[in-house]
């Protein structure tokens, strides 16, 4: 396969404080990705903390969740996932990742709001925010199909596996919320106009066809997302090229945008980021803001299932900051020992560490016939909700209790 190379940059004289790797298309090639850091850790003589994947991470467990990964058939690979899963690998570097449009979907919903898809390997959510060493990460799943944006979460196993990663409006509306600065944005599709921020010729002259795209190329529903947020830096992947850009706002802050290559010798498929100012506790935690968010919108999604196109209320506020400091106050004050062992101050904000298998994993040479999937029920996923129901005031879960059932048939 030849020599996997990093186009990873270090200043050894910068004020280090914490060094992140980010990818573009994982395609399944965790031991590539993996090992492309290792060598440049060697020869640059440091050590990367995070790892952030931008998609198309392909958690493939078993051949049942083969069935569920939109991919032609030629393409179907177990690749190296599932030895993570299993425990015959384990991730060198804390992993977090979104997802993309080539994906085991029936396990990612298993995770809807996050979780644990393998030791040292974190699925941010369909759509999410968390930290890590005081640098806040956002980020959301999937990519832009405009017939699915407005839709619920009709699909049922098995699954539609063109519908199932399309990324719905309730995902953009609670990323909207937030309201507090985000370091660190991820996302699979690239915001629409973003090229015409960085050297879009170039662009075209490496992905000619491309130019004739231009017009409709990435989401329409990220740069009013971006504007909002005004993220520090934006990653992306999805069109299987590096692409920087700078974007300017008018309120005098910027957003470095960089696309990502995927996995393949001699492609710029990794880039190394310096961050001097992250000081923080080395604790991947829970984003109190987002809780808060999850918890106003949770009735939201309960009735989020339509197959057309469902109005969502336009005046859910933002959490005020009284009430980000009482989730806070909560998770330090409900924390026992045994809840968080080493959490420190983070409490119940940190992510515990409950990664359990759930399904068998795949064990070689078995062929690769995808069995249909059934529903698996998910621990991770009840601890989450358990977890907000237990730190959020009462008065933001109860918001919108009964709002599809006032909504006419």
């Amino acid at each position: 396969r030849g020599s996997y190379t990093s186009s990873l940059h270090y200043d050894p004289h910068s004020t280090l404080r914490m060094l992140i790797a980010v990818e573009g298309c994982c395609h399944g090639e965790l031991d590539a990705i993996y090992e492309s850091i290792k060598n440049t850790e060697a020869a640059q003589n440091v050590k990367v903390d995070l790892l952030l994947i931008c998609g198309d991470f392909q958690a493939v467990r078993n051949t049942t969740d083969l069935s569920c990964i939109a991919i032609k058939q030629k393409y179907l690979s177990m690749n190296t996932f599932y030895k993570y899963y299993s425990g015959e690998a384990v991730a060198p570097i804390l992993t977090i990742f979104i997802g993309g449009n080539h994906e085991a979907s029936n396990h990612l919903w298993e995770l809807y709001h996050g979780g644990w898809v393998a030791p040292n390997i974190y699925y941010l959510g369909h759509s999410g925010c968390v930290s890590y060493g005081g640098v806040r990460i956002a980020g959301v799943s999937g990519i832009f199909k405009g017939y699915n944006y407005r839709k619920g979460y009709y699909e049922q196993l098995p699954y539609d596996l063109r519908s199932a990663y399309h990324t719905r409006e309730l995902e953009i509306l609670k990323l909207s919320m937030l309201s507090q600065p985000v370091d660190i944005f991820l996302s699979h599709d690239w915001p629409r106009g973003i090229i015409n921020f960085g050297n879009k010729s170039r662009l075209f002259h490496v992905k000619k066809f491309l130019a004739a795209e231009e017009a409709t190329l990435g989401s329409p529903v990220l740069p009013d997302l971006m504007a909002g947020l005004q993220p520090k830096m934006w990653f992306a992947a999805h069109m299987h090229v590096k692409f920087p850009a700078v974007v300017a706002h008018p309120s005098g802050n910027a957003t470095r945008f960089l696309a990502l290559d995927k996995v393949l010798p001699g492609r710029e498929f990794l880039q190394m980021i310096h961050l001097p100012d992250a000081s923080g506790p080395r604790v991947l935690s829970y984003d109190p803001e987002w809780l808060a968010i999850v918890g106003m919108t949770e009735n939201l999604l309960r009735g989020y299932t339509a197959p057309s196109n469902m109005r969502l209320p336009r005046d859910i506020p933002r959490p005020l900051p009284a009430d980000i400091q009482e989730i806070i106050d909560n998770a330090q004050k409900m924390c026992t020992p045994d809840d968080r062992p080493g959490a420190g101050d983070m409490g119940l904000l940190a992510v515990p560490s409950n990664f359990t298998p759930t399904v068998p994993s795949y064990i070689p040479p078995a062929p690769l016939t995808p069995i249909p999937a059934t529903p698996i029920p998910s621990p991770q996923k009840d601890a989450f909700c358990a977890l907000v129901q237990r730190i959020i005031p009462q008065r933001l879960t109860s918001l919108h209790h009964d709002y599809w059932g006032s909504q006419p048939s």
